[in-house]
């Protein structure tokens, strides 16, 4: 029996189009970007970096200056618009308003991730906001540097290291993140925020009820206020959560670059 030509090229077709299904390129997954905060460095991120790595995303660590609100959102700003493709923006403390800048006026960034990090409103800075509720007991930890523009470079002080920022982390590791911490500027502390991103782009937030440098209270206000799409508590953890959870940290950026 012979079959009609039509039957012939259709068949072909539906051939054609099985054969381009499997063949299809995977979404591209987003680049992660990650932006410590004041008195850390990228360093800090490592666990994380490990466990992103392993499952397949490409991971920036970026080196945040620590001198401006403004001027170091620049220059993560700089780096989102080099990757060729969508980006979750991941901020830990003052990180957090970096990336809210930061991300304003780049179409690939998809989502923003605040790892015990600040999600300012525009003229908010982090001090106004970790004193908003009772809790932080920062102040009191700081010492400062005098810089040759009058200027003050502020530091945790060694020997309140452990206990405020890292209280769940070993006493060894903490002593030594103490000896290469990176100090932030008095004055980037208290730069008010530019347009806060996280109206447009979905967020995502996870913070510790032990949190001794922005009191859960602070963290909860600002995640309910920017309708984060999923908000992780842990209880008992410190502010440096990507050291001491880093499972959960990973398991939150990843709920971030998958969301549709």
């Amino acid at each position: 029996m012979r079959i009609p030509a039509i039957a012939l090229s259709f068949a072909a077709t539906l051939v054609a189009g099985a054969a381009t299904a499997q063949t299809a390129p995977a979404p591209q997954k987003p680049t992660i970007v990650l932006v410590h905060g004041a008195f850390a460095d990228s360093s800090s991120w490592e666990p994380v970096i490990a466990a992103l790595g392993n499952d397949g995303y490409r991971v920036i660590a970026a080196a945040n200056p620590l001198r401006s609100v403004a001027g170091d959102a620049a220059s993560i700003s700089a780096i989102v618009r080099s990757i060729g493709g969508p980006v979750v923006l991941v901020g830990h403390s003052y990180g957090g308003p970096v990336i809210t800048e930061a991300a304003n006026g780049n179409a690939n960034v998809k989502a923003l991730v605040y790892v015990a990090g600040f999600a300012p409103d525009t003229g908010e800075s982090s001090l106004t906001l970790s004193g908003k509720f009772p809790g932080s007991t920062l102040g009191d930890a700081l010492t400062p540097v005098a810089l040759a523009d009058g200027e003050e470079d502020l530091y945790i002080r060694p020997d309140k290291f452990h206990a405020q920022f890292a209280a769940d982390v070993p006493a060894a590791q903490a002593a030594e993140m103490a000896i290469t911490q990176r100090p932030i500027t008095h004055s980037a502390l208290a730069e008010p925020s530019g347009r806060a991103a996280w109206k447009l782009l979905p967020s995502y937030v996870i913070y510790g009820s032990a949190d001794r440098n922005i009191p859960a209270a602070v963290m909860k206000f600002m995640a309910e206020r920017a309708h984060a799409r999923k908000t992780v508590v842990i209880e008992g953890a410190s502010h440096a959560l990507m050291l001491s959870h880093p499972g959960k940290v990973v398991a939150l950026i990843e709920d971030a670059a998958s969301a549709k």
